[in-house]
Formats: C-alpha cells, structure tokens, sequence
C-alpha cells in the first residue's frame, strides 16, 4: 500500500491505522464496546474537516466545537468526553482536526485505569492536569507522571501499555491527544518531561514539537504545542511556524478570546489560513494551543 492509500484509510476508518488503536484502547475499559466500534462509511475527505458539527459555529477558516457538543461516555471508574469522535461516540463531522484524530479529557476514580492495550502507527500525547497517572508499557517503562508533565508515546509498529491511577484517594483528571504520525512504523518510543509551570505564567510555554533539541517532547509529526497560564486581561500573540499550518485552542478554564471568537471553559477552537492568532484572557485561564498540518 503506498502512502497516499495509507493515509485515506486511515482517514476513513476502514483500516487498522485508526480502528485497531481506538478498538485496543477501549478494550481495557469493556469488550461489550467493541461491537459499537465497527467503523462507518465516511465521505472520502482528506485533511481537515470542513463539515461543522450541527451546533457548532463555522466561518471561513474556523470551527468552534463548545464543551457541551462534546461525546461523553461515563463507565463509573471512568469519566470522559470526546471532542473527536473516539469509541461509542461517532460523529462523521468531529472525525478530526487536521493530524488531530483524538482530544479525550478523562477522569478515572482512585485506583483505576486502563488495563494493557495496543496502539499502533499513532504519536498519543498525555497531558495531567491533576492526580498522578501511572504508566506500563511493553518496552520497559515504568513511570507516574503529574501537573506539569507531558508524555508521548510514539506507537510506531506497535506497543502495548496500561495506565492507572496511582492515588487510593482521588481522582486523576489528564487529556489524552492521539496525531496522525508523518512517518508509519517507526520504532516505538517513550519519553516524558516536567515543565515549570511557573514559564507559562503569563506567556506561552512550548511543550511539544518535532525537534529533539526543541522546549518539551519531540513527536514524529510538523506539530507544536503551547500552554498558557494568563491572569485577566493578559494577551499575547502566536505565530505559526508553517503556513500549511492550524491550531487548535483547547481552554481548561476560564474564558479567553480567539480571533474574535469567545472560548469558555472546555470549548475547542480551530483556526487555519492565518500566519498568527492573538490570544485574550477575558478572566483568569489556562490553555492549550496546538499547532498541526492540516493536510498529510
């Protein structure tokens, strides 16, 4: 299979590149998912979607995905809404964003997690915003990682791993971002960093990028991103690194304002055919911009 054929299965879920790592991934959660997993026909689109979900707001070069058009999917050990359609929630007009394939924002009780699964030809970035999340994986890697930290595990030609909740008495709360790699069966790899938080008070702190010489984790994909921390009408500006280029704000609280537009707490915001984006902290807040190829 060449790559162009790789990628549009990819894309239409009609090949293991994305069906084998969602169904492996939900999996450790409950086997009576799978049958709800089965991929559906999906119009032949490459890159971004243009298609807006029914309540959300689209302009020329943006989407606007609000917290609560979100899927979510409550399993009492574990709490989690789906930005993109991931597992039993399908939406064939939130299929992604760019190279973005999967935004999941999780909360697993103490104790619990994600028993061993698979995952394959996908950069999965995790994100903690509160608790302690523990990590297996079948390379060796023991590891806990907290507020502060980011983790990528690069799947390449296939890995498995588990991920708990280290804490008897709380909650851990962390995002889960799964990209589309640039390149396909790599060797597997992990990595994980802590940030200080106090670099991204009041200005944008890089957490990601392709160069392992770069702030942050390095993936096998064009992509770079921020977090913010900002106090009340603070702003700052960012600029895209590559014009083919599209971010995607995510906010984690407050309120800020995104090229005109509005975000609360939760809302996603995807912005492309610009060189920069100014952002707003209309209350005190806390963000994450993602930058990415909107085409393979």
């Amino acid at each position: 299979m060449d790559r162009k054929d790789f990628i549009k299965k990819g894309l239409l879920g009609t090949g293991m590149f994305v069906t084998g790592s969602v169904m492996g991934h939900v999996a450790a959660a409950g086997d009576d998912e799978l049958e709800a997993l089965q991929p559906s026909p999906l119009p032949g689109i490459l890159g971004f979607n243009h298609l807006p979900y029914k309540t959300s707001n689209i302009m020329a070069n943006t989407i606007l995905h609000t917290a609560n058009t979100r899927g979510h999917a409550n399993h009492g050990w574990l709490d989690s809404h789906h930005t993109f359609s991931f597992a039993n929630y399908y939406n064939p007009d939130r299929m992604h964003f760019g190279v973005i394939r999967v935004l999941n924002d999780d909360r697993v009780e103490a104790g619990m997690g994600f028993g061993t699964h698979p995952h394959d030809n996908m950069e999965i970035i995790s994100i903690p915003l509160e608790g302690d999340l523990e990590h297996q994986d079948s390379m060796g890697n023991v590891a806990v990682i907290k507020k502060g930290d980011i983790q990528v595990l690069s799947a390449g030609t296939g890995i498995t791993h588990s991920e708990y909740n280290k804490n008897r008495d709380s909650q851990v709360k962390f995002l889960q971002i799964w990209l589309f790699p640039n390149k396909k069966d790599v060797k597997p790899r992990y990595d994980q960093m802590s940030m200080k938080l106090a670099d991204r008070h009041n200005k944008l702190q890089q957490v990601l990028s392709p160069n392992a010489d770069d702030d942050g984790v390095w993936i096998h994909q064009d992509a770079w991103f921020n977090m913010g921390t900002f106090d009340k009408g603070v702003s700052a500006e960012y600029k895209l690194h590559k014009k083919e280029n599209g971010v995607y704000a995510f906010v984690l609280r407050g309120d800020v304002t995104i090229g005109g537009q509005t975000l609360h707490t939760r809302d996603g915001f995807g912005i492309w055919d610009t060189d920069a984006i100014t952002i707003n902290a209309d209350t005190d807040a806390e963000f994450l911009l993602m930058e990415v190829p909107m085409t393979m």
